[in-house]
């Protein structure tokens, strides 16, 4: 039987794994499933992911009413299901981890973005999740804002595996990449391991191109040269896949170092490129336009379902990401003819990241609440 596109990407060095994580998976054996016929290697979850898996299902009801009658609050509550819906992916991944040699079979689980501003707060609570679920396969997801970087090194010198996500622009990963480094050396330092500390740089995508392509609309709103307007309309929906193959460029230079190659001789891993956010937002553009065009060995895609469907029917397998890294490079000068600078944009998009996911933290406890209370009424 000829392996399915998601199947071949496993070929070409690209791990998928699902940007996406609910109980009814777990205990129907769904999760599995998608292992099995499209070659899932890992999960990621974050705090949207678990209020639409918590408000969706009634598989959380015997726990937490459970919780509820004993006295927990909403957040008590929250920490709970959420752990028991990691331990239980880890738990389902543990195989593909050993038999990866490490490499996949990984769950990623994030600290509280409320303490996105907090490096000591963020380090705490990595540290308490990582204890809680107690797996080899656990990532903790920390963001890649400036107080997050002391703080994903602290975790990597203590052996924690880290996902360092909400990245968007070069200048986050140059960032991301050197607390990595950074966290290694002292690491082997102290005299630890680098055997089995894992980390992942997970770069957004879809969102540059929602965000580039309003300035581009706006800008466009006010041109009155057609020749003019017609170079912005062709700058369109390339900011995103631009902005990620000049990443992985620089992560192809890293990883190829004297520097890399010290700390690869005790044993660390490459911190690979992750995808995320690579569900299309423009219905003008490829449902799998995040998938097709950023492919490329030791990185990691990571699919809500829907984009995982769209790419099992009908997606390109191809080695696209060495490919086309000067058009990248004049999509980028290009923008900043126009007055779009990509770091600066990464920048909004990273307090945005940060801010939609603290509402999307208050959104699932006002859920978890509303559902205590009709287990244990006031």
């Amino acid at each position: 039987m000829t392996p399915n596109p998601l199947q071949q990407l496993l070929g070409l060095g690209q791990s998928v794994w699902l940007d996406e994580l609910t109980r009814d998976w777990l205990g129907s054996g769904q999760l599995a499933q998608f292992t099995e016929r499209d070659a899932v290697r890992g999960v990621t979850s974050n705090p949207s992911i678990f209020q639409k898996a918590i408000a969706g299902s009634q598989q959380y009801d015997a726990q937490l009413g459970e919780l509820a009658r004993a006295g927990a609050d909403a957040e008590a509550i929250y920490d709970a299901l959420t752990l028991d819906d990691i331990r239980g992916a880890c738990d389902l991944f543990l195989p593909l981890h050993a038999s990866s040699g490490g490499l996949d079979g990984y769950v990623s689980h994030e600290v509280s973005p409320r303490l996105a501003a907090d490096t000591w707060g963020t380090v705490n609570e990595a540290r308490r999740l990582w204890a809680a679920v107690d797996r080899p396969n656990l990532m903790i997801k920390i963001p890649a804002t400036a107080e997050g970087m002391p703080a994903v090194r602290e975790c990597l010198v203590s052996g924690i595996n880290v996902n360092v996500t909400l990245m968007f622009s070069l200048a986050h990963y140059d960032a991301v990449a050197e607390a990595y480094l950074a966290g290694l050396e002292a690491r082997a330092a102290a005299g630890r391991p680098l055997e089995g500390v894992a980390s992942v740089a997970s770069f957004f995508v879809s969102r540059v191109d929602s965000h580039v392509d309003a300035l581009l609309a706006a800008r466009l709103a006010e041109e009155g040269d057609p020749q003019r307007a017609a170079r912005m309309r062709d700058l369109m929906g390339k900011a995103a896949v631009a902005n990620a193959k000049r990443a992985y460029r620089r992560f192809q230079q890293l990883f190829t170092s004297r520097r890399f190659a010290a700390l690869q001789a005790r044993g660390a891993r490459r911190q690979r490129v992750l995808w995320a956010s690579t569900s299309t937002k423009n219905p003008a553009y490829s449902d799998v336009l995040y998938v097709d065009e950023l492919i490329g060995p030791h990185t990691v895609n990571t699919l809500p379902l829907e984009t995982l469907d769209a790419f099992r029917d009908h997606g390109r397998v191809a080695p696209t990401l060495a490919e086309g890294l000067d058009e990248a490079d004049g999509v980028v000068r290009r923008l900043a003819l126009w007055g779009i600078d990509l770091d600066r944009v990464g920048e909004r998009l990273s307090v945005e990241g940060v801010d939609k996911f603290v509402q999307s933290l208050d959104g699932v406890l006002a859920t978890v609440e509303a559902r205590r209370r009709q287990f244990a009424p006031v």
